[in-house]
């Protein structure tokens, strides 16, 4: 039987020996990897560069980022974001132009720097709020689209690119404005969920003088697809998770709709149902603290005595929540209470978070 194992076993090796290598057994003998196979362990694919997953050795070093898709609000912001370009663009170009949302990923912020296609302009973005910075990168294509529907360029031509030159001050102005409109649109999309005033601090045309943080920090990439009938480009828009810590809980949530969870309806439905809620309320004379062997050894009989007189005045609770103070008396055939005191805060505070 260990023959045949030991015959069955050099007979796959030799079958799938390679024909370059040693002989099995023979010094030196090794497995070669080939290209595809170094790849796939590096985690590499060229063909597939953008790809969300990752796998081998780029895996494992990616491993520490934190995925967008844990901040579920983001991605309602930033569709808000996306229909408030749309129309700010048209009113700023009087041209029809369609904004759309190619991707949301986590990317390095150094890995980030280092894959901006330039010739580009970098705008510098504080987030006043937050007491942080952001990038907003706008390519060349959409520089000399923007410059060529603001100065009147013919339709029907893509815009002309002039490679090899800086960009002139009356092409910054006009992309400086551009950048005004879509902050405030952002300032307007953050809005339900938290007040944020982002203010231009600078335009950079290099990315070296863009750093805001560190190469190894994690950041948010969002990029958006800018179409003006036959022109257009692209706009990108970096947000390190430095500057989202602040608002990390309010991203958490995980509600939907454009007023971001609140129903109008059924708040006035459930105040209105609170109102008129039946409570129990309960008249307390005096409290009194006796150990429980006391407790234990009262019998049929026995007298408790309170320190209170006929002019105490008594607690009003409901639950364990004090509302007011009154005097005990008796109407017709029913004991009654008279209220003496104005509700207490802890009483107003209640009441306030129900309305």
């Amino acid at each position: 039987m260990a023959e045949d194992f030991d015959q069955a076993m050099a007979q796959w090796a030799s079958e799938n020996a390679d024909p370059g290598a040693s002989p099995a057994g023979a010094p030196g003998s090794e497995r070669i990897l080939n290209q595809d196979e170094i790849d796939s362990l590096l985690g590499f694919d060229l063909s597939e560069e953008d790809a969300a997953e990752r796998t081998g050795v780029r895996a494992i070093i990616n491993s520490a980022l934190v995925s967008y898709e844990r901040l579920p609000m983001l991605e309602i912001v930033f569709d808000r974001l996306v229909r408030l370009m749309t129309t700010s663009l048209r009113n700023f170009t009087s041209d029809n132009v369609e904004v759309s949302l190619d991707n949301i990923s986590s990317i390095r912020f150094g890995d980030y720097l280092n894959s901006i296609p330039l010739p580009a302009i970098l705008s510098v973005f504080r987030a006043e709020e937050l007491d942080n910075y952001g990038l907003l990168t706008v390519d060349s294509n959409l520089i000399y689209s923007i410059v060529d529907v603001l100065l009147g360029g013919r339709r029907g031509t893509a815009a002309m690119r002039i490679e090899g030159r800086p960009y002139t001050t009356i092409e910054r102005v006009l992309v400086q404005r551009m950048v005004e409109v879509v902050l405030a649109d952002a300032k307007q999309a953050f809005e339900p969920l938290t007040p944020v005033s982002f203010r231009l601090d600078r335009l950079e045309t290099n990315p070296r003088f863009a750093a805001i943080a560190r190469p190894a920090n994690a950041a948010i990439l969002v990029k958006l697809r800018i179409d003006m009938e036959d022109r257009g480009g692209r706009i990108e828009l970096l947000l390190p998770y430095a500057t989202l810590e602040p608002i990390r809980k309010m991203l958490l949530q995980q509600f939907m709709g454009e007023k971001f969870g609140r129903d109008n309806i059924w708040e006035s439905h459930l105040a209105t149902e609170l109102w008129g809620a039946q409570t129990e309320v309960r008249a307390v004379l005096d409290e009194q603290q006796i150990s429980l062997q006391r407790v234990l050894e009262l019998k049929v009989g026995d007298t408790l005595m309170l320190n209170a007189t006929p002019d105490s005045l008594v607690e009003l609770r409901a639950g364990a929540v004090p509302l007011t103070r009154g005097r005990m008396g008796r109407r017709n055939h029913h004991i009654a209470v008279r209220v003496e005191a104005p509700l207490s805060p802890s009483a107003k505070a209640a009441l306030q978070r129900f309305r």
